[in-house]
């Protein structure tokens, strides 16, 4: 046996090919994967999210039975539900929303004659309430240590209680989704009163649904039970929305995922596959300089690239200028709230206007941008959403133009790193939020 000095330091031995080799314990020794990806847990400020506090029952009940009910829309047909299915993990499974006059429900909904398709994806209400500071793809609707900013502006009615529940006050006033246009019949062929007013008419268009929900006598003793202080001649709108977001609270926070658990120090809760996925998407790959905190995601707005679809919001009409086209923000012109990303993977399709069908496709775009929207293949497009690209050079430079620095090269991602991301964001996943048939009530 051969015995050879290294150091005169601490030392350890190490049998190489038979022979027993002194090793210096002192020399650094390189982290642990996991040692790296808590490091950068930390310095990304992804944290354990606590439980939601319970939500009164009756406000539950009252919110569940209002999410689905086609009585909120001008023509009775639709419902909250409806864009925000339970089948299909709180949002549709189309690229673009199908509002009033459609049929069907989820990718098999289908645009009525003479109408429009919503002009972004119906996000995923899975995780709605932990604490979002904006809602709705351009922000439009923000909420810091409860003070809100909406299109309302003062009409906002005072007293509500959540972000959640001020974005639950306006999808009932969009014609496109829910309202109607002046001159539209109801389900019954009776004109629809809410269509009949502005746009701006925000307090007698919430007025009015009122009017509709307390003439249906169930619905009288459901918000007296649900508010048991307030004289009915009293209640408003922004009660039903507080509902609304009860029900959202109590029955859409899924955050028992593997990496919830992980988060919990449980080191085998990632497979070593996915904690690769994990390093990159917290380093290599750049994501988590938009896709942070304990949502991952929902606190910034960017241009990351994304192809241009729809009918257009904006002053340059059929593009969506995303947070530009609203005022004083001429900034952000083609720029999007970063979606939070749990659950992902149960929410195709991708991005703002539902331009991606898969994680895959997602990756393959972020890891070379500029290549990527000009050679977007529409084809992967429902026939009827692939009529609305906007494929044309100068959308393309445009929206290319105001590209988010962190993309500005492509960030070469190898095939198997890419599959890794992919793991990775499927380990965001509660199993529970796999099946929500149970959410639907009985209407025997």
């Amino acid at each position: 046996m051969t015995r050879h000095r290294v150091s005169a330091l601490r030392v350890g031995w190490l049998v190489v090919a038979g022979a027993c080799v002194e090793t210096d314990r002192s020399l650094p020794q390189p982290p642990s994967l996991d040692a790296e990806l808590r490091q950068s847990l930390q310095q990304w400020g992804v944290v354990p999210i606590n439980p939601q506090p319970v939500q009164d029952p009756s406000l539950v009940a009252l919110g569940q039975a209002l999410f689905f009910d086609k009585v909120l829309s001008g023509n009775r047909d639709i419902a909250c539900a409806t864009c925000h299915n339970p089948a299909t993990a709180m949002g549709d499974g189309q690229s673009l929303a199908v509002g009033t006059g459609g049929t069907g429900v989820g990718p098999a909904r289908t645009l009525g004659s003479g109408r429009q398709f919503v002009p972004r994806n119906a996000p995923t209400l899975l995780n709605v309430a932990l604490g979002l500071p904006y809602v709705f793809w351009d922000g439009r609707v923000t909420g810091f240590a409860g003070q809100f900013q909406t299109p309302a502006g003062a009409a906002l009615p005072p007293g509500l209680p959540s972000i959640l529940a001020a974005q639950a006050m306006f999808p009932v006033t969009n014609r496109t989704e829910m309202r109607g246009e002046r001159g539209d019949a109801d389900v019954f062929g009776k004109p629809n009163e809410l269509a009949q007013y502005g746009d701006s008419q925000w307090t007698a268009i919430w007025r009015a649904v009122m009017l509709r929900l307390l003439a249906i006598p169930t619905y009288t003793a459901r918000f007296n039970s649900a508010f048991p202080g307030t004289p009915t001649n009293q209640l408003g709108f922004q009660h039903a929305a507080m509902a609304i977001a009860a029900f959202e609270t109590q029955a859409l926070t899924k955050t028992d995922t593997p990496f919830d658990r992980y988060l919990k120090q449980d080191d085998d809760a990632l497979t070593a596959e996915q904690k690769r996925g994990a390093s990159l998407f917290f380093g290599k790959a750049t994501c988590s300089g938009c896709h942070n905190g304990p949502q991952l995601g929902a606190g910034s707005f960017a241009d990351v690239g994304v192809p241009q679809l729809g009918p257009g919001v904006g002053a340059e009409l059929p593009l969506d200028l995303g947070r530009g086209a609203l005022p004083d923000n001429e900034f952000y012109r083609f720029a999007f709230r970063v979606a939070p990303l749990r659950n992902v993977e149960l929410t195709a399709p991708y991005f703002h206007d539902g331009a991606y069908p898969t994680l895959q496709a997602v990756v393959r775009h972020y890891n070379d941008v500029r290549v990527a929207l000009p050679g977007f293949d529409a084809s992967q497009l429902a026939p009827d959403v692939r009529a609305t690209y906007h494929g044309d050079a100068a959308t393309v430079g445009a929206v290319l133009e105001r590209l988010d620095f962190r993309l500005q090269q492509p960030l070469r991602l190898t095939e198997t790193e890419r599959a890794e991301l992919v793991a990775f964001l499927k380990a965001l996943t509660d199993p529970s939020a796999r099946d929500l048939s149970a959410l639907v009530p009985n209407r025997e």
